[in-house]
């Protein structure tokens, strides 16, 4: 069944990552009215950047989990198996 799902999980992962782009910028604009800074950008306030780099963590890991998750569940239920590891 992991071979099935494959496919659904790969463009789970690219939906993910194109959510997770945009609710980073949706968040960074509550902190800073400028783009968020990048690390190929020359800049002088690196604490600003580290800040960057942690939310955009925290939401791309948090919304990729989110949406592996769903897909997984909804797999399951229109086919009955898990695609996934057993707890143990």
């Amino acid at each position: 069944m992991k071979a099935v799902f494959l496919p659904l999980s790969v463009l789970a992962g690219v939906v993910a990552g194109l959510l997770s782009k945009r609710l980073f910028a949706l968040a960074w604009r509550l902190i800073d009215d400028g783009d968020a800074p990048s690390p190929k950008q020359r800049v002088e306030d690196h604490s600003k950047l580290a800040a960057a780099l942690v939310l955009q963590g925290a939401i791309s890991g948090a919304v990729r989990g989110g949406v592996d998750h769903a897909s997984r569940h909804g797999f399951a239920r229109l086919t009955g198996a898990w695609p996934g590891e057993e707890p143990s």
